[in-house]
């Protein structure tokens, strides 16, 4: 019997925002294989509040959870960077900790990586994911009212591995290797993980790795990510021809035939099994002290 290789460790960079946090952690644990690894890192950005929800959730997860603080913050980048950096090369999953996952999104994510070794980063569909965004490209629509169903829609949808200007940071699933290759991040030159990814997005493109849609998943947030103060400039001097590429990908939308595909799967699909109530999903806007 061939073995099931081991899901990518998830990592949330936990943050300020408390309702966020629960709603993103009451989903990860409803939509992800039990035991999967999952890597709470803090820095030192956590309040009273956020801390009490992580201990709650620590405590009941199915997930092999741990948590970390740091005493002073190390900025975003920088943090990240460390935390990737100790995974080695294995693939890692960063979710925004104000993100909120589909059923099914980490397995889906990890078969992008599996099905080709060139496949550096795949990003999945979001409701605010700019160039990966659903059900129009570069706007931020609504939480989805029915995620379940559209859990079910979206695994549907063929496994093409689309190319994206780069990843995106609601959601991405990392190859360790090629991470690993390319340097990591660079906190030197870049405040926030929106820029740091695009700028390893790029750097792993240009030695010849691909980054691309997984469009079977979903990861869905109530807002985009946003760059530090300087961050674009600080792109725009060292890819010049970045805001040019995303505008033109923005304006051509190459994945519109996709975007038609999953609504029309969504409209279409039928009712659930009769066994729903074991694969029921929170609301977006319910966590676990709401329960």
């Amino acid at each position: 019997m061939t073995a099931v290789p081991e899901l990518p460790i998830v990592v949330v960079p936990v943050g300020p925002d408390d309702d966020g946090l629960d709603a993103c952690l009451a989903a990860l644990d409803a939509g992800t294989p039990p035991e999967t690894r999952v890597w709470l890192a803090d820095d030192a950005q956590v309040g009273p509040r956020g801390y009490a929800i992580i201990e709650r959730w620590m405590k009941r997860t199915r997930l092999r959870a741990d948590y970390t603080r740091r005493q002073r913050s190390l900025g975003e980048v920088a943090h990240l960077d460390q935390v990737l950096s100790a995974c080695g090369e294995s693939d890692v999953a960063v979710l925004a900790a104000d993100a909120v996952p589909l059923p099914g999104w980490l397995t889906r994510m990890s078969a992008s990586l599996a099905a080709d070794g060139a496949i550096a980063t795949a990003t999945p569909w979001c409701n605010s994911g700019e160039a990966a965004a659903w059900p129009r490209i570069g706007e931020i629509a609504p939480m989805p009212e029915d995620p379940e169903h559209l859990a079910r829609a979206v695994a549907a949808m063929p496994a093409v591995h689309p190319e994206l200007p780069s990843a995106i940071g609601h959601a991405v699933v990392l190859r360790g290797s090629a991470r690993r290759r390319a340097g990591g991040l660079d906190a030197s030159s870049y405040g926030s993980w929106y820029a740091a990814l695009i700028d390893l997005s790029l750097r792993l493109a240009g030695l010849g790795w691909r980054n691309v849609l997984c469009d079977t998943a979903f990861v869905a947030r109530r807002d985009e990510g946003l760059p530090a103060e300087g961050d674009m400039d600080a792109l725009a001097v060292r890819w010049p021809d970045w805001h040019a590429r995303l505008a033109g990908f923005l304006m051509q939308d190459p994945l519109r035939a996709s975007r038609v595909q999953l609504s029309t799967l969504l409209e279409s699909l039928g009712p659930p099994q009769a066994q729903r109530d074991l694969f029921q999903y929170p609301s977006p806007h319910m966590g676990h002290e709401d329960r």
